[in-house]
Protein backbone atom coordinates (compact mmCIF):
# COMPACT_ATOMS: atom_id res chain seq x y z
CA UNK A 1 0.00 0.00 0.00
CA UNK A 2 1.15 3.40 -0.79
CA UNK A 3 1.79 6.40 1.74
CA UNK A 4 -0.98 8.35 0.55
CA UNK A 5 -0.46 11.52 3.62
CA UNK A 6 0.29 14.70 2.64
CA UNK A 7 4.09 15.56 3.36
CA UNK A 8 4.82 18.87 4.55
CA UNK A 9 6.89 20.78 1.68
CA UNK A 10 11.20 21.22 2.28
CA UNK A 11 12.47 24.36 2.87
CA UNK A 12 13.20 26.64 0.77
CA UNK A 13 16.70 26.72 -0.50
CA UNK A 14 18.62 29.81 0.48
CA UNK A 15 19.88 32.66 -1.98
CA UNK A 16 22.09 34.89 -1.96
CA UNK A 17 21.48 37.64 -4.19
CA UNK A 18 24.36 38.28 -7.02
CA UNK A 19 25.10 41.45 -6.18
CA UNK A 20 25.72 40.73 -2.84
CA UNK A 21 28.84 37.97 -3.92
CA UNK A 22 31.42 40.87 -4.34
CA UNK A 23 31.18 41.54 -0.40
CA UNK A 24 30.63 37.98 0.80
CA UNK A 25 33.86 37.29 -0.98
CA UNK A 26 35.48 40.49 0.07
CA UNK A 27 34.91 39.74 3.60
CA UNK A 28 36.23 36.02 3.51
CA UNK A 29 39.14 37.08 1.76
CA UNK A 30 39.86 39.65 4.91
CA UNK A 31 39.18 36.91 7.19
CA UNK A 32 41.69 35.14 5.51
CA UNK A 33 44.31 37.80 5.60
CA UNK A 34 43.33 38.00 9.39
CA UNK A 35 43.81 34.35 9.84
CA UNK A 36 47.15 34.47 8.32
CA UNK A 37 48.45 37.12 10.42
CA UNK A 38 47.30 35.72 13.50
CA UNK A 39 48.69 32.42 12.24
CA UNK A 40 52.46 34.50 12.47
CA UNK A 41 51.85 36.20 15.37
CA UNK A 42 51.48 32.73 16.71
CA UNK A 43 54.36 31.19 15.11
CA UNK A 44 56.15 34.06 16.92
CA UNK A 45 54.65 33.97 20.27
CA UNK A 46 55.22 30.13 20.16
CA UNK A 47 58.89 30.84 19.85
CA UNK A 48 59.27 32.87 22.87
CA UNK A 49 60.50 30.43 25.99
CA UNK A 50 57.58 29.58 28.43
CA UNK A 51 58.90 30.22 32.24
CA UNK A 52 59.81 27.68 34.52
CA UNK A 53 56.67 26.89 36.54
CA UNK A 54 58.87 25.16 39.20
CA UNK A 55 61.08 28.38 39.74
CA UNK A 56 57.88 29.89 41.39
CA UNK A 57 57.93 29.63 45.34
CA UNK A 58 55.15 29.30 47.61
CA UNK A 59 55.81 32.42 49.76
CA UNK A 60 55.64 35.04 46.54
CA UNK A 61 51.96 35.61 45.40
CA UNK A 62 51.24 34.94 41.48
CA UNK A 63 50.94 38.51 40.35
CA UNK A 64 54.48 39.46 41.60
CA UNK A 65 55.78 36.18 39.57
CA UNK A 66 54.42 37.16 36.35
CA UNK A 67 55.70 40.52 36.77
CA UNK A 68 59.25 39.02 37.13
CA UNK A 69 58.91 36.70 34.49
CA UNK A 70 57.76 40.03 32.06
CA UNK A 71 60.65 41.76 33.36
CA UNK A 72 62.76 38.59 32.26
CA UNK A 73 61.72 38.87 28.43
CA UNK A 74 62.34 41.25 25.87
CA UNK A 75 61.41 44.83 26.43
CA UNK A 76 60.86 45.27 22.91
CA UNK A 77 59.38 43.61 19.65
CA UNK A 78 61.76 45.23 17.80
CA UNK A 79 64.68 42.99 16.21
CA UNK A 80 67.77 44.34 17.56
CA UNK A 81 66.30 44.17 21.33
CA UNK A 82 66.08 39.95 20.22
CA UNK A 83 68.75 37.85 20.70
CA UNK A 84 69.96 34.02 20.07
CA UNK A 85 67.17 31.90 18.88
CA UNK A 86 64.51 34.69 19.43
CA UNK A 87 66.73 36.82 17.04
CA UNK A 88 66.88 34.27 14.76
CA UNK A 89 63.22 33.16 14.34
CA UNK A 90 62.52 36.98 14.17
CA UNK A 91 65.15 37.43 11.11
CA UNK A 92 63.52 34.10 9.80
CA UNK A 93 59.97 35.54 9.66
CA UNK A 94 61.35 39.05 8.52
CA UNK A 95 63.09 37.23 5.75
CA UNK A 96 59.91 35.49 4.72
CA UNK A 97 57.85 38.95 4.25
CA UNK A 98 60.57 40.56 2.61
CA UNK A 99 61.36 37.96 -0.03
CA UNK A 100 57.57 36.74 -0.89
CA UNK A 101 55.72 40.21 -0.26
CA UNK A 102 58.26 43.52 -0.26
CA UNK A 103 60.36 42.87 -3.13
CA UNK A 104 58.10 40.89 -5.77
CA UNK A 105 56.24 44.20 -5.16
CA UNK A 106 58.78 46.98 -4.27
CA UNK A 107 61.87 45.89 -5.11
CA UNK A 108 62.66 48.07 -8.20
CA UNK A 109 65.37 47.39 -10.56
CA UNK A 110 68.59 48.19 -9.26
CA UNK A 111 70.96 50.42 -10.41
CA UNK A 112 74.23 52.37 -8.99
CA UNK A 113 71.77 55.33 -7.53
CA UNK A 114 69.63 52.73 -6.26
CA UNK A 115 71.19 49.97 -4.70
CA UNK A 116 69.61 46.83 -3.28
CA UNK A 117 72.15 43.66 -2.27
CA UNK A 118 70.50 40.63 -2.12
CA UNK A 119 72.64 39.28 1.34
CA UNK A 120 70.60 42.08 3.13
CA UNK A 121 70.67 40.52 5.82
CA UNK A 122 73.86 40.90 6.79
CA UNK A 123 73.41 44.44 7.13
CA UNK A 124 72.12 45.37 10.38
CA UNK A 125 70.86 48.82 9.53
CA UNK A 126 68.94 47.28 7.07
CA UNK A 127 67.54 44.14 9.33
CA UNK A 128 66.34 46.95 11.43
CA UNK A 129 64.81 49.14 9.34
CA UNK A 130 62.86 46.34 7.52
CA UNK A 131 62.22 44.85 11.18
CA UNK A 132 60.03 48.39 11.53
CA UNK A 133 59.09 48.48 8.35
CA UNK A 134 57.16 44.88 8.60
CA UNK A 135 55.78 45.88 12.32
CA UNK A 136 54.12 48.43 11.00
CA UNK A 137 52.81 46.72 7.67
CA UNK A 138 51.38 44.15 10.60
CA UNK A 139 49.53 46.58 12.28
CA UNK A 140 48.09 49.08 9.25
CA UNK A 141 47.18 46.03 7.17
CA UNK A 142 44.83 44.44 10.21
CA UNK A 143 41.48 45.26 9.65
CA UNK A 144 41.43 47.38 13.10
CA UNK A 145 43.83 50.28 11.25
CA UNK A 146 40.73 51.04 9.07
CA UNK A 147 40.15 51.69 5.63
CA UNK A 148 43.10 54.12 5.09
CA UNK A 149 46.05 52.13 7.22
CA UNK A 150 47.30 50.58 3.83
CA UNK A 151 47.98 54.10 2.66
CA UNK A 152 48.82 55.32 5.70
CA UNK A 153 51.38 52.39 6.06
CA UNK A 154 52.74 53.34 1.91
CA UNK A 155 52.90 57.38 2.90
CA UNK A 156 54.59 57.27 6.33
CA UNK A 157 56.51 53.81 6.55
CA UNK A 158 57.20 52.37 2.90
CA UNK A 159 58.62 55.80 1.29
CA UNK A 160 60.82 56.61 3.72
CA UNK A 161 62.18 53.63 4.41
CA UNK A 162 62.73 52.81 0.43
CA UNK A 163 64.91 56.44 0.35
CA UNK A 164 67.18 55.30 3.18
CA UNK A 165 67.59 51.92 2.24
CA UNK A 166 68.12 52.16 -1.33
CA UNK A 167 69.75 55.82 -1.13
CA UNK A 168 73.36 55.91 -3.30
CA UNK A 169 75.23 56.28 -0.18
CA UNK A 170 72.84 54.28 2.02
CA UNK A 171 73.64 50.82 3.40
CA UNK A 172 74.17 49.08 0.51
CA UNK A 173 76.98 52.03 -0.68
CA UNK A 174 80.01 49.39 -0.71
CA UNK A 175 77.88 46.40 -2.36
CA UNK A 176 78.28 46.41 -6.17
CA UNK A 177 74.86 46.61 -8.35
CA UNK A 178 76.56 44.59 -11.35
CA UNK A 179 75.25 40.61 -11.72
CA UNK A 180 78.55 39.87 -13.01
CA UNK A 181 80.50 41.27 -10.60
CA UNK A 182 78.68 40.74 -7.15
CA UNK A 183 80.40 42.27 -4.17
CA UNK A 184 79.35 42.43 -0.92
CA UNK A 185 80.45 44.79 1.44
CA UNK A 186 79.52 45.77 4.82
CA UNK A 187 80.27 49.37 5.67
CA UNK A 188 82.36 50.19 9.04
CA UNK A 189 80.31 52.01 11.84
CA UNK A 190 82.17 54.67 13.70
CA UNK A 191 83.99 53.55 16.72
CA UNK A 192 82.77 54.58 20.04
CA UNK A 193 84.73 57.40 21.80
CA UNK A 194 86.65 56.23 24.24
CA UNK A 195 86.42 58.22 27.29
CA UNK A 196 89.22 58.86 29.99
CA UNK A 197 91.93 58.86 27.04
CA UNK A 198 95.65 59.84 28.25
CA UNK A 199 98.00 62.72 26.40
Amino acid sequence: MSDTSPTAPGPEPFRIPDGDLDDLASTLAKTMAEVRQHGALLDRLGSDPVPDASQHTDDVPEAEAADAAQGEGPASVFILALGGEAYAAELTALSDWVNYLFLPVYGREISSSRPWCAQWDEHPEVVARLHALWLAWQQLTDTEAGLSGPSTWHRDHLDQALVQLRAPDGPFAACTTSPTRPNHRVLATPAPEQSGATE
